[in-house]
């Protein structure tokens, strides 16, 4: 077993030894060749099934990416409180907002609630990490930001569904910005909320901030 193993949201003994050994076989069946193999590692744990980490792209180096913007204590976003609520608060200082909360009016404009959210934030979204592992039109709303000068520094873009949750998942990758995301209908928050608590992780072991 890896007596290295870093996982700062285990806080006990029994959850700690959980967690060391479903990664021992992720590393067993997955690889362990650097910070993608990482994640590729936890997300497919995170849905209980090793064939996720087949699905996964990486676009412009993401974890460099992720790990400056936390550095810099850049805000994370997430589409959904779910999402929110599951990514690790320890090891970094970055605040963790959902959109949901700072929406600058509760008109829609017939709009989901997460693209009208992203709509208002605007080029608040520059320099910040978004976390989008629920809402396909949010997603779709992002690039669309993005393609006219918003500059997130980093997208993980992982949302599930049959309606347009691949296809945005898709433009995500067209686009010149730094991205986590994966392949077909699959994905959602437990994806989502697996990657960046990955990032986390690597942060925390390199700054000294391990609980």
């Amino acid at each position: 077993m890896y007596t290295d193993y870093t996982d700062i949201g285990a806080d006990t003994t029994e959850g700690y030894t959980i967690s060391l050994t479903s990664r021992e076989l992720a590393r067993r069946t997955i690889g362990d060749s650097g910070p993608f193999d990482r994640i590729r590692q936890r997300c497919s744990i995170s849905v209980g099934d090793f064939s996720m980490a087949e699905l996964l792209r990486f676009n412009g180096d993401p974890v460099k990416a992720g790990l400056d913007a936390l550095r810099a204590g850049a805000p994370v976003f997430t589409d959904i409180r779910m999402v929110q609520t599951g990514i690790q608060k320890k090891g970094h200082n970055s605040p963790v907002t959902c959109i949901l909360d700072i929406m600058s009016s509760t008109d829609t404009g017939g709009k989901t609630r997460t693209s009208a959210a992203l709509l208002s934030l605007g080029n608040r979204l520059t320099g910040s990490i978004i976390v989008i592992g629920n809402a396909p039109s949010a997603l779709l709303i992002l690039c669309d930001l993005v393609k006219k000068g918003v500059r997130p520094a980093l997208v993980i873009g992982t949302p599930v569904g049959f309606v347009n949750a691949a296809e945005s998942k898709e433009l995500l990758r067209s686009i010149d910005i730094p991205s986590i995301s994966n392949v077909g209908t699959r994905g959602g928050t437990p994806v989502a909320v697996a990657a960046m608590n990955e990032i986390i992780t690597m942060f925390a072991e390199m700054t000294g901030t391990v609980e």
